[in-house]
This record gives structure tokens, sequence and C-alpha cells, in this order.
């Protein structure tokens, strides 16, 4: 490659040419970084996955019945059954689905109630139909919610995708940790208000029972004696009102146990009223007869006492606490985290002392609040998806410097000499260049969103071998030159970039090819930019930068 050894004669004969290659690549450096706080380039764990399922939580509002809970999942299901890649649901009414690793971990077996419900929705299999399961998600969540939220006031609908990697709570989680109960719930309330108006969140909620008033029904012993009714008579009119319930059994030769013959009032006729007076008027309508054979109505036999709900209770480390959640709507959990940080920053200090976290700790994002007039005092801490995807980044960013700093103390071992070895280990951390402008581009081309994941941070950790090696090879046959035949240093540095270069050329395209399938692959698709991009942008400086930065110093 004569022209290739010219070029690179030519420019090392002149210092404003070396001056130029140094403050171009410099310059490229810093514009592709300022692409991540520009958001020109966004950093996520992981992308969203097209999976076969996904799932759809109900939360009716605390004290609903079980038919009331299955309205709002019929009026799911009629949305769902006009989707043409819906194969089948499957509604569990009352309880979460069979459990599976993430359902285990966002709380699944924790359903248990008639207000609650988790519908369980098959597609066809991802391979055979043109919108992924994510995109779907994100199309039908409005529809739903709109139409079947309103159905019953305070309704939660939630639409839970599989996790791309490790399965949370939620993209995002707040722990809210106060002394006091009231405190806690007023303070949860605060924080959900905050996450509402942030931008990229849906699906907010408060992990807590709602406080409600109930009203139980206490038979009255004397009244009962003197009407003539049995209690027997009385729990059983209460309990079919109520509930339902077996009145007989039918035997069949095709099933080994009694079938029970359930009997139930109608939906008109069933005691759901949510209001005293509503209740002592069906109760009112309800007779039973005596021995006299006189009717006897049931509201004159049982006292209606209001009480209040008895809501969990939740702790963490012997302290009380309560879960706010969100998800993100196919965008990263890192921004709308710091959005809202910002706002209950703002927000929080004309009520409150707040103190923020300093340092990079696993906890750098909590919030320590004391209340100015009362002098209680709270935590805010992030959990869910955001805190994995800072412990993933912190971690990987950890195994880089210590991989730079392995590198570098080897080359200063077998050059003996810092120089050398800052030159190679420069030229190798700039192929971040162009990782991140592969991301970019990716994400021009991409019709989602192409992130900055954690499969990329692992491809550019890898690229630290490859382009270390490049500039080895220029380093050590430069040095031969000037060593054995005596060539003069910009001749030899011109010789032995021209001489290596096809090596290097057909070692990019081998590892260009080979991370080509990995491009298009929904979790690492990341790496395999990276891989691409950084080989690339890897070429480039080890064939103009680094002979450069090899002729101005005095170790080669």
């Amino acid at each position: 490659m004569k022209w290739l050894e010219k070029l690179i004669y030519n420019i090392n004969s002149k210092r404003s040419s070396r001056i130029a290659v140094i403050v171009l690549t410099l310059a490229a450096l810093g514009a592709s970084v300022m692409m991540l706080p520009s958001k020109m380039v966004l950093a996520r764990m992981l992308p969203g996955k097209s999976a076969n399922t996904f799932s759809i939580y109900v939360d009716a509002p605390s004290g609903s019945s079980i038919s009331q809970t299955k309205r709002i999942t019929d009026c799911v299901v009629d949305v769902l059954k006009n989707e043409k890649e819906v194969i089948n649901a499957e509604v569990f009414l009352g309880q979460g689905a069979p459990l599976d690793y993430a359902g285990l971990v966002k709380g699944s077996s924790l359903k248990q109630g008639e207000n609650l419900a988790e519908i369980v929705v098959n597609l066809t299999d991802k391979h055979d139909r043109d919108e992924p399961s994510y995109t779907m998600v994100h199309r039908l969540r409005p529809i739903i919610q709109s139409k079947c939220q309103t159905i019953l006031d305070q309704t939660s609908i939630k639409m839970i995708e599989q996790p791309a990697g490790p399965p949370t709570m939620a993209s995002i989680v707040v722990e809210v940790f106060a002394n006091s109960e009231d405190s806690l719930r007023n303070m949860a309330l605060k924080v959900k208000h905050i996450l509402e108006k942030t931008k990229g969140l849906v699906d907010v909620d408060i992990m807590q029972d709602e406080r409600y008033t109930k009203y139980e029904l206490i038979s009255d012993s004397e009244k009962i004696a003197r009407s003539g009714v049995s209690l027997e008579q009385l729990n059983n009119i209460l309990y079919l009102a109520f509930e339902g319930m077996a009145v007989a059994v039918k035997n069949s030769q095709n099933f080994p146990d009694q079938i029970p013959l359930f009997v139930i009032l109608d939906n008109s006729k069933r005691l759901e009223g949510r209001s005293k007076k509503a209740l002592q008027a069906k109760l009112s309508a309800l007779k039973l007869m005596n021995k006299k054979g006189m009717m006897v109505p049931v509201n004159e036999l049982v006292n209606i006492v209001e009480v209040k709900s008895s809501p969990t209770i939740f702790s963490k480390d012997l302290k009380k606490m309560l879960n706010v959640i969100a998800e993100t709507d196919m965008e990263s959990q890192v921004y709308p985290l710091l959005d809202a940080r910002e706002k209950m920053l703002k927000e929080f200090s004309k009520d409150y002392e707040v103190k923020k976290v300093e340092g990079m700790s696993t906890y750098m994002f909590d919030l320590y609040l004391k209340d100015k007039k009362t002098k209680e005092e709270f935590l805010l801490r992030w959990d869910g998806e955001m805190k994995v995807t800072l412990d993933t980044f912190r971690d990987l960013g950890g195994a880089f410097i210590a991989a730079l700093i392995l590198i570098f103390l080897l080359l200063v071992i077998y050059y003996k000499s810092f120089a050398i070895s800052g030159i190679i280990l420069g030229g190798s951390f700039l192929s971040i260049i162009g990782v991140i402008i592969g991301h970019w581009v990716a994400d021009l081309v991409t019709k989602d969103t192409f992130f900055l994941t954690a499969t990329s941070l692992i491809g550019f950790i890898a690229l630290m071998g490859i382009s270390s090696r490049n500039s080895l090879l220029l380093i050590d046959f430069a040095k031969a030159l000037i060593k054995e035949k005596g060539i003069p240093k910009p001749e030899a540095i011109a010789i032995a970039t021209a001489t290596r270069a096809k090596p290097i050329f057909l070692t990019a395209v081998a590892i260009i090819l080979g991370s080509a399938l990995l491009a298009t692959d929904p979790i690492f698709g990341g790496l395999g930019v990276a891989l691409i991009s950084g080989t690339v942008a890897a070429v480039i400086v080890s064939l103009l930068f680094v002979p450069v930065l090899m002729y101005n110093t005095k170790a080669v």
C-alpha cells in the first residue's frame, strides 16, 4: 500500500498535519461522548424482547366482588379478541397466574382476593408476525386502559412484558420508608403523583391495600329465638345471597367424584351494595319462613356494623415501607428516573429538608427527607430495573478500568516504556468513538430506539484487546526497521503502517462479518454494533492516530 505509506510519511513530515490529526481525533472523541448526555444515544440495561406472551394485571378497587372484577376482565378480553395475533387469553380471577421466575419477582404470588385478576395473553410465534410483543403492548395499553379502567373508579390495569434480562418488580420502584403508617401512605401518594406527571412512565401504582369501609352482619340471637327462625336458615340464605352455595350433588359415571350443584342469585339480586342503606334494602327483600309459616325479613334478624378494613402491612429491614412502581413505555429507565428525581427535589424542598447521597454508591439516587414542621424522617430508595441498569453499568465500568490497568502494566513490563504503553492504551480507548457513533447510526436506520446496552459495553471491553493488537503490530515492526535496518524514524513508521495495514484490514473484515449476525438480534444487537463500528474506528485510529503519536515520542 504505497499510497498509505506516502500519506503517513507526509503527515509526519509536517507539524501542522500532525497537530491536525490529533485535534480531529480528540474532537471526534469529545463529540461522540457528548452524544450520551445530549440523548442522541440513549442508554438502557437491555432493549425490549419480543416474546410469545405477556400478562395483564387487573387491580379493582379494594372491596370489589369477584363479579365486578370479572366485568373488567371481560372488557379486556373483548379488546384482545379483535387482535389477530392473539391465540388465546387465560383469565385467573382472584389469584395470580401459575408462578414463573418473573412472576415470583413481580409479586404474582401475592395476588389473592376478589378484586385481583391476572390475564395471560398468548400470541402467535414471534417469527411468524411482523409486530413484536413490546410494540403490541405499547399500542394496546391506552386502548385497554381507556375502555376498561372506567368500569370501576380507582381500577388499575397494568401491562406486564416478559423481561429481556433479570426480572424485577417493575422498571422503576421507589421504596418509601417511614415510621408512621399514615405518613407512609401520604408520602407514597405524593411520590405517585410525581411519577404520573413524568414523561415516559406508565402503569404507575402503589403496592398497598386501599382503606375502605366494610359492613359485618352480626346475627341477633335474641331476635332469632323470638322469630322462630333457625340460625342455620339465616346462615344459608346469607351465603346464598352473597356468595352462592352448593345445595345438592350429582353423580356421573364419567366423573369419579360427586358433582356439586351450585345455586346463586342472579347479578341483579345479589348483595353488592356499597352503602349501608343499599345493604339494608337488599336484606329487607330477603324473607325466611318460620315454624308457624310466617315470613320474617332478614334485616330484622341481623345488625349491620360498619368497620374499617385491615390493610396488609409491608416492611423491609424491620422498617415500614411501601413500593411505588412504574413501567417505562419503550424507553430507557434512566432518563425518566432522573427527571422524576429532579421534580421530587424541587417539590419536596418546600416542606422538607432534603439530603442527597454523595458519591457513586449503590444508593446514589436515594433521598432523605425531614419534615420541617414535625421533624418526621422519610427515605426514598430507588430500585427495580433502573437499579439493575445502574449496577450493571457500574460493574462493567469497573471491569473496563481494570482491563485498562492490566493492559497498561503488561505493556510497561514488555516495552519498559510508559510512553509506548500510553500510546497503545490511548489508541485502544479511542474505539469508543466508533461504538457510540455506530449506535447513533443504528438508531437512525432502525424503526425502534437502538439503545446503548450492557452488551454494548461488553463489546467495547472486547475491542480493547483487538485495538491493542493493531498498535502492537505497528510499534514492533517500526522499532525493528529502525534498529535492524537503520531506516529513519519517519520512513520506518510509514513503511510499518503500510505493511501491517493489510493484516489489520483482514482481521477487521473477519470481525465485522462475524458480528453482522449479532447486529440483528434484539438482545445482543448492541454487542454486534459495538464490535462492527468499534472495529472500524480502531482500524482508522491504528493507521492514522497511532503513527502520529509514535513519531512524537522518543521511545520509538
